[in-house]
């Protein structure tokens, strides 16, 4: 099983429409700040696609998440009038991935107010892994959120050999542990690369699923495991 996330969705709205036209299901991740997210994801929901919200995290020092990030300094209601607002711009998609993040994933009270939102609302948490200290995934699970992470980054480098690459390390970590969960965003030559890639890869032996496919495999393996 391979699920192919796409972040950043919204944005750039040229890009965003040609990643919603290549073949599903993808899981796309939208940005809860962009425009007309109605439109957007409708559209990509339409066109057999899974969605998650994009949600901003306070990264590391010089960088901007963007508007009604959650970050570390804020009240506790503040802090969950953010959670609220990005969850509150568009519907129909089944969880939520950060965007940027190397700090507040790695902060425990931050993740837990996250996944204490989520647990009530039935959301899984896909952790982008931006820090190698992230609790995230931890935190998910320790509150029963369906948690997932991600194994391989599409475009860390963004040249068309460099995103061909990693989707030859996106199959062998699937045929390593069942599955794989790679993310990329909305460049020509991730798009490019994937318009190539997507039409063989069931050929090769892989299904191509949306992330809560993912999920499900896993929590059906972890209860036959405590059978």
């Amino acid at each position: 099983m391979i699920a192919v996330v796409i972040d950043d969705m919204g944005l750039d709205r040229a890009r965003s429409e040609r990643t919603v036209e290549l073949p599903a299901p993808l899981t796309l991740a939208y940005l809860a700040y962009a425009r007309d997210l109605v439109t957007q994801t409708g559209a990509a929901r339409a066109a057999g696609h899974e969605l998650l919200v994009h949600v901003p995290m306070e990264p590391g020092p010089g960088a901007d998440p963007g508007p009604n990030a959650l970050v570390l300094d804020l009240t506790p209601a503040e802090l969950h009038r953010r959670i609220e607002w990005n969850l509150s711009q568009f519907g129909e998609f089944v969880g939520i991935n950060n965007h940027m993040g190397s700090k507040a994933t790695a902060d425990r009270p931050v993740m837990a107010a996250v996944m204490i939102e989520l647990r009530a609302r039935g959301l899984l948490f896909l952790d982008s892994r931006t820090s190698s200290a992230t609790v995230a995934q931890s935190e998910a699970e320790r509150h029963g959120i369906p948690a997932l992470r991600r194994d391989v980054f599409l475009d860390h480098d963004p040249s068309p050999i460099g995103v061909r690459s990693a989707l030859l390390d996106v199959e062998e970590v699937a045929r390593r542990q069942g599955h794989a969960i790679a993310i990329g965003h909305p460049r020509d030559t991730t798009i490019d690369a994937l318009a190539e890639w997507l039409p063989d890869v069931r050929t090769r032996g892989f299904a191509l699923v949306p992330v809560s496919a993912v999920a499900m495999r896993l929590a059906a393996g972890s209860a036959r495991a405590s059978n």
